[in-house]
């Protein structure tokens, strides 16, 4: 039996994405409009005060495509804390505009495959901040689930850890060519979602978005053993750009 890789786990994760109801928005009155998009603001800015705190974080934006119109993403402590949030927007009379399409339920989590022996790469500088990251505000977002292949001999879960080691440390040094232009998050879902992992990407240029995924594929650990979801691509999405966004 091969060896499971033990993994450091930080914040509990959800990704929320919401299509919004445009029939009912443009019958709504000004009035529950304001007070609808005020509810939010209210809600966010609570939410940045967390941020704040560094108890927790949180990222807005809105989604390009027929699969979502805004993609909330959140980390909290512990799952309860997580639920809450979900929960106070669920209450607010925006989320009564918009209708959920997709959600990802995991935790951000970083494996031990580059660990040296004998050393617990918990106690380096930044990981525990890697665990509970304050999320970037950068211009733009891509986020997609992702499993490793159980195919034959493209069996992940079969592979003796060397090998597996060998092949994360290869596929981390293309990340690491894009160090300062992307920022990456892995959030682990086993036993959480219907996926294994998910990979959400900061970027201030999308295009460094596209050139990353794209040499990532020619990766041995992608190319034999990756298999993809569906990707969501978008626009930091600031509170006070909400009354704009929302004009009709």
């Amino acid at each position: 039996m091969a060896e499971a890789v033990e993994t450091m786990d930080g914040w509990y994760c959800l990704h929320d994405l919401r299509k919004i109801d445009w029939n009912a928005w443009k019958k709504a009155s000004i009035v529950e409009q304001e007070a609808a998009i005020t509810e939010l603001q209210s809600l966010l800015t609570k939410w940045d005060v967390i941020d704040e705190e560094k108890t927790g974080s949180h990222a807005v934006y809105s989604i390009l495509g027929h699969k979502a119109d805004v993609l909330f993403m959140i980390l909290r402590p512990t799952l309860k804390e997580l639920q809450e949030a979900e929960l106070a927007f669920n209450k607010s009379a925006f989320a009564s505009f918009m209708q959920q399409t997709y959600s990802y339920v995991s935790i951000v989590e970083l494996s031990k495959y580059t660990a040296k022996e004998g050393e617990n790469p918990e106690e380096h500088p930044g990981t525990q901040a890697r665990l509970r990251p304050r999320l970037p505000k950068w211009d733009h977002i891509c986020f997609y689930p992702m499993d490793k292949r159980r195919q034959g001999n493209d069996n992940w879960y079969v592979l003796p850890m060397d090998e597996r080691r060998r092949l994360m440390y290869e596929h981390s040094k293309t990340g690491r060519k894009y160090a300062g232009k992307i920022r990456q998050i892995i959030t682990g879902s086993m036993g959480f979602d219907d996926w294994e992992w998910s990979v959400t990407l900061f970027a201030k240029d999308a295009l460094d978005i596209k050139k990353l995924v794209y040499e990532m594929r020619f990766d041995e650990v992608s190319a034999r053993f990756g298999e993809f979801g569906a990707f969501y691509v978008g626009n930091i999405l600031v509170k006070e750009d909400i009354p704009t966004f929302m004009e009709v």
